[in-house]
């Protein structure tokens, strides 16, 4: 069916904007069930099993914490509506029309750097799954040489996914991402019904409160022992959030490819529904291996799980056992079919993750390296053509890096520290670019190398002394970003001469393309306390029901933890009651949102492909738009005249 659909979008594919980011014509349903697709892969799944394994619900706890916060920079599109404004392909072109071309260029090799040691393990991580899921060998023979399985495995997966990926670039992936997402749901909702079935809350509860005192999974003011995963990860992760909005860019293409600004912002609303629903399957899926493994109910069948569990090497430099032990458990312990529901979410998840990752750093390569060196533009077939180059390049890396790197962190922390490499300097950036019209090259040079300099040498601080350099990385990328945010400040206020012309860059007043208001909305009732969680006159009826409804749950979920927190801190609650709580708000009102919103995203879906390819089919091509700048202006927009489109349209 994939590859059905791979030939069938190539056709579309008509310039480097449609390769890049699907010619700017998705709608809200489309960027939320494709972008969230990705969270469907293998690595994600034991990223947040390990996760879960370590402090069970007390993450979800302290999140709380930033659900309004959250909510109201969705709501309000913070950084994502702004950006789309832009009309950049990339995020450094942005940083090339707002600070400078070396810019661009130095942020393009940094943040392709980190992106490329940052999905390095990826496709080896999922393979490894794998591996284990389906009950391979683990190890093969291959032209006299024994290999673990994992790396030709790797190699088919990777194939696939490269193939689909070259296809028609992100118009490709859109479709089959959105796709296998609304086929993921009904799956989910399949998975999770036979595993209540086969496990009660009893059984569960008992695993998880045997606990020694202050290192409970389930009660978060008896869990201050917990280390890494614990109450100052989440306060951190709060301004870490907030300050990394759309710098990391693994997602990049979905970041440029909504038809407006608005419907990017209302994509990033909906993926907040659809994501309440997918977090009720992996965690089931944790707590119900927890429970396999440790309940004695289960001693007898789990018997054979425990012993590959211990046949994986016990290397006080490799985490595989520690990474693979919930899904060894979940192999075991769930019943044919089942099974095959789940391996068909895993694989769809491998190719919607990996075929995006390829195209984000494959492209940062091309447009943000090599392109702001050319004096004359290349051809749309050469330049696609180089972006095809790339992503094979992208996918032997990460191949060549799977076979030989050796995990020592857990899958978050290192994602959060090779994200923070490039995130670290870039977040204040992105952010004093889009907002701050005194934002200045030197403040943003400042704020980068700092940035990026402070998180470099605590990662390498804490390669040289291991656990006894007093920062994990969470705590490395939260004190870069401060020094960061300080340093952009007063440098731009020291250097700054002239205001920046943000509507020209925002595409605002009379700069405005008469092209994107033919698909705005706009409400026929003036907006008022909708503006206090950052409604403006572009949210419809429908848009504020929508928005206010996840913002409603949300402020619920908050008073409860003020009330919970405060309750707590005069007279605790035993831990019967945190069990029940947790049985009703982290599975039952998930698992209500899952099937709410399978049927409600798949309608969407379909309605917004039909949308899209039909847009494209209208869509007229303009060979400028390519991401290339002159004087700090997209080269489209060159004889730009404020109030008309300058770009020439031309079929290719």
């Amino acid at each position: 069916m994939l590859l059905w659909v791979a030939t069938y979008t190539r056709k579309y594919m008509r310039g480097v904007a449609d390769f890049l980011s699907g010619g700017r014509m998705a709608g809200r349903y489309l960027l939320a069930v494709a972008k969230g697709e990705q969270g469907a892969g293998p690595v994600v799944f034991v990223a947040l099993f390990e996760l879960i394994s370590k402090s069970g619900f007390i993450t979800t706890w302290w999140g709380f914490l930033s659900i309004p916060l959250g909510m109201i920079l969705a709501i309000s599109g913070w950084v994502n509506y702004r950006f789309r404004e832009t009309r950049a392909l990339t995020l450094a072109q942005f940083f090339e029309i707002r600070y400078s071309k070396s810019f661009r260029i130095f942020t393009g090799f940094l943040a392709f750097g980190a992106g490329m040691a940052n999905f390095g393990i990826i496709p080896a991580t999922g393979a490894r799954f794998l591996t284990y899921f389906l009950g391979l060998p683990h190890t093969v023979t291959l032209l006299g040489l024994e290999l673990p399985t994992y790396i030709p495995l790797m190699a088919v997966l990777l194939t696939i996914t490269v193939v689909l990926t070259l296809s028609g670039g992100l118009i490709t992936l859109m479709i089959t991402n959105c796709l296998e997402g609304m086929i993921s749901q009904i799956l989910f909702l399949v998975i999770i019904f036979a595993l209540l079935s086969i496990f009660s809350w009893s059984q569960i509860n008992e695993v998880l409160t045997n606990r020694p005192p202050g290192q409970s999974l389930v009660h978060p003011f008896d869990s201050f022992g917990l280390k890494d995963f614990n109450i100052w990860f989440c306060l951190m992760g709060i301004w870490i959030g907030v300050y990394k909005t759309m710098a990391w860019q693994n997602q990049g293409a979905y970041n440029t490819a909504a038809v407006t600004a608005h419907e990017s912002r209302m994509g990033g609303i909906m993926s907040s529904w659809r994501g309440l629903g997918n977090t009720a399957v992996i965690t089931l899926l944790a707590v119900c291996a927890m429970t396999y493994l440790g309940h004695p109910d289960f001693a007898a069948n789990s018997t054979a799980a425990k012993t590959e569990i211990s046949e994986i090497s016990q290397s006080s430099q490799s985490k595989t056992q520690e990474q693979m032990t919930i899904p060894i458990a979940v192999v075991h312990m769930l019943p044919t079919g089942i099974k095959g529901a789940l391996c068909v979410v895993m694989l769809m998840g491998v190719f919607g993750g990996d075929g995006t990752h390829l195209l984000s750093w494959g492209s940062i390569f091309i447009q943000d390296i090599i392109l702001p060196f050319r004096k004359k533009p290349f051809t749309p077939h050469e330049q696609i053509k180089l972006l095809r180059y790339s992503l094979i390049g992208v996918a032997l890396f990460a191949f060549v890096f799977g076979c030989f790197f050796r995990q020592t962190e857990y899958i978050l922390m290192w994602w959060a520290v090779t994200e923070a490499i490039f995130v670290g300097g870039a977040g204040v950036a992105i952010i004093g670019g889009l907002y701050w019209k005194k934002g200045t090259t030197a403040g943003a040079w400042s704020g980068l190398i700092c940035g990026s300099v402070l998180v470099t040498g605590g990662i390498l601080a804490r390669q040289i002394y291991g656990d006894t350099f007093p920062l994990n990385g969470t705590q490395i990328a939260f004190f870069g970003s401060i020094a960061a945010v300080l340093l952009y400040a007063t440098v731009s206020l020291l250097t700054c001469r002239e205001d920046f012309n943000m509507d020209r860059l925002l595409h605002r007043g009379a700069y405005a393309l008469q092209e994107e208001k033919a698909f705005e909305t706009r409400s026929k009732r003036r907006v008022t306390w909708g503006k206090l969680i950052g409604m403006d006159e572009h949210f419809t009826t429908g848009d504020k029901w929508l928005a206010g409804g996840i913002f409603g749950y949300s402020l619920i979920l908050f008073v409860v933890f003020i009330i919970g927190t405060a309750w707590n801190l005069i007279a605790p609650w035993p831990v019967a009651v945190w069990s029940d709580f947790w049985y009703v708000v982290a599975i039952g009102l998930p698992i209500f949102f899952a099937l709410v919103t399978g049927i409600w995203f798949t309608w969407g879906g379909i309605r917004d492909m039909r949308r899209f390819f039909h847009r494209l089919k209208n869509e007229r091509i303009n060979v400028l738009d390519n991401g290339m700048v002159v004087d700090h202006h997209s080269l489209a927009e060159n004889d730009f005249v404020p109030g008309k489109h300058a770009g020439k349209a031309v079929g290719i």
